[in-house]
């Protein structure tokens, strides 16, 4: 009689176990609270998230049990937020995920002005990008350290992105967004 009732319990533990894995190694899905990336990603929004563009990660971990690659240069990624900003003040968004596009990599020299990004003293054309409520604070010039991504909302006048809390580490990166899946209540597949 007790083994039916442990077989029962074991079953439900095994199945959280897998889905607690799958959507903390391989995929994900959240939905978008703020306007940082209008007009790419509209606030109610919801997007899913590859988890495995990096690489497999250890559930609740920022450890990779193997590595696929990289952000690269106009990946839209989810990441965790920084607990302090780049003065070393605490950052009240613990907790939550960002959504924000990679504008620069390790080893870049990259300035922000009235919002458009330059390379190594180059523009960068970032079609995405929406200046409707301005091109938002100055960055740089300044060098990514290696390991560290510069992010920025595609809604330059309003996102607050790494021009306030400064480069994050890659390991900081849950995922790639790949994809909107609704939108205004309604099922859309709009590739990201």
């Amino acid at each position: 009689m007790r083994s039916k009732p442990l077989r029962g319990f074991l079953s439900i533990a095994s199945a959280g176990l897998v889905a607690f894995t799958a959507r903390a190694s391989l995929a994900d899905h959240y939905r978008v609270p703020s306007a940082s990336m209008d007009p790419t990603v509209r606030v109610g929004d919801r997007i899913v998230v590859s988890k495995l563009a990096y690489g497999l990660r250890l559930p609740a971990t920022d450890q990779y049990v193997v590595t696929f690659g990289s952000p690269a240069r106009g990946d839209v990624v989810v990441l965790e937020p920084p607990e302090t900003d780049h003065l070393g003040t605490t950052v009240d968004v613990i907790g939550s995920v960002l959504l924000k596009r990679v504008v620069a990599i390790g080893g870049d020299v990259v300035e922000v002005r009235d919002g458009h990004v330059r390379i190594d003293g180059e523009p960068v054309d970032v079609p995405e990008a929406s200046f409707a409520e301005g091109g938002g604070p100055d960055f740089g010039p300044e060098r990514v350290p290696d390991g560290q991504l510069l992010v920025l909302g595609d809604n330059r006048g309003n996102s607050r992105d790494g021009r306030s809390f400064g480069f994050v580490p890659a390991s900081r990166v849950l995922g790639r967004a790949v994809a909107v899946f609704v939108r205004d209540g309604h099922a859309v597949l709009e590739s990201l």
